[in-house]
């Protein structure tokens, strides 16, 4: 779902201003994760998120605040959209995940200032940052003192030739969604009223991005357009950030059987996302509607083909202060079927990954199948896709 400047993803923090991560032990097998929360996590979900590399396969890694309010007219607090804080960082690293893909949905202009910007940031921040374009770079990440990220983009537009998949991967992008909600060169966004799938053109991009090693994501991709990549690369394709179309009263974003079918048959992965309106389309709508998507993906498919792209920042975005938040929600068509709120209850805040751990475990999942989820399938398919 996020997009940025032309177009509608913005994120207003609420900073906690003690983040650090502790574990006073509290009774019954409990611990408290955050200092500056009461909320109690079982000693079993603490120990499995710790000793797992957990992946947010679409996870924004920097507050959005001041580039919301230049959007939406409010005085712009700092010109650097992309800043990471001292206490954003923080949240990040106390929030148990270990690998974001921060992605942001961009025209073809924006693509490299966005890629140079992320880039800086490993520059800023080198104890802490790590930039990851290969597995063996995960070996160089420590649990709550550096995170990595992958650079995606949500979008293929800056491919206005094949040779420019060349020119990004040598920049440090890794995954590339072939389109967003729209049509653009490569194919057909979810939201379009028809989709012709891949192009002539389109074939030729995913045909480079496998030769690379860059990731072909399907996320926003429309029905034909999507089975057209399964079809056409010779890789695993990624879904980074979507859930079950069945599940979510038939929600376009979502992707139904066929293509979750045909996303197993490559050996991929699916991340399932914390969207209200893509988890359920009635209230109530909170963390165990969530599962039950990974638990219709385990059930059709196989647990190994089943992850997390929460498709929000560490905070969710229901904290953004009008009128930037109905002018969010209004650039996307009705289609998108927006309600109330659009972060799912119980999984809006930094610690969500403990929460969706702990229901995990209650739904009966083994260790080993939450590791997986948390974070081993993602791992063992970008290992896959990323191999020359």
């Amino acid at each position: 779902m996020i997009k940025t400047k032309n177009g509608n993803r913005r994120t207003f923090l609420r900073m906690t201003a003690s983040a650090a991560m502790t574990f006073p032990l509290i009774n019954f097998g409990t611990f408290k994760v955050f200092a500056a929360s009461e909320k109690k996590y079982s000693t079993k979900a603490i120990d499995l998120v710790n000793s797992t590399q957990v992946f947010d396969m679409l996870s924004i890694i920097s507050p959005f605040g001041p580039m919301m309010s230049a959007d939406f007219g409010d005085k712009p607090k700092q010109k650097d959209s992309l800043k990471i804080t001292d206490e954003y960082l923080q949240l990040l690293l106390s929030s148990g995940m270990d690998v974001f893909h921060p992605a942001l949905g961009l025209g073809a202009d924006e693509a490299p200032a966005f890629v140079a910007r992320m880039n800086a940031l490993v520059a800023e921040h080198p104890d802490h940052l790590r930039r990851i374009d290969s597995i063996a770079d995960l070996g160089d990440l420590k649990k709550g003192e550096r995170i990595g990220f992958i650079i995606g983009i949500q979008n293929s537009d800056h491919f206005r030739e094949v040779d420019d998949v060349d020119l990004y991967y040598h920049l440090g992008q890794r995954i590339s969604q072939l389109t967003y909600n729209s049509r653009n060169l490569i194919g057909t966004g979810s939201t379009d009223r028809s989709d012709g799938g891949l192009s002539d053109f389109g074939v030729k991009i995913v045909e480079r991005m496998n030769k690379l090693g860059m990731v072909v994501d399907v996320s926003h991709c429309g029905d034909r357009t999507t089975l057209d990549a399964f079809d056409v690369s010779k890789k695993p394709v990624l879904i980074t950030h979507s859930n079950v179309r069945k599940l979510a009263g038939g929600h376009v974003r979502c992707k139904p059987d066929e293509a979750i079918k045909a996303m197993a048959k490559s050996g991929s992965v699916m991340g399932i996302t914390g969207v209200r309106n893509f988890v359920r389309a009635k209230e109530p709508t909170n963390i165990t509607h969530i599962i039950d998507h990974i638990d219709y993906v385990r059930k059709l498919v196989g647990v190994e083909h089943v992850g997390v792209g929460s498709d929000m920042d560490m905070n969710g975005y229901d904290d953004i202060p009008e009128p930037a938040y109905s002018a969010l929600k209004s650039v996307y068509k009705a289609s998108y079927a927006f309600r109330d709120k659009i972060d799912t209850d119980g999984f809006d805040h930094p610690k969500r990954i403990f929460d969706l751990t702990d229901g995990l475990l209650q739904r009966g999942y083994s260790d080993e199948e939450i590791r997986l989820v948390l974070g081993g399938n993602f791992k063992r398919v970008l290992g896959d896709i990323w191999v020359g």
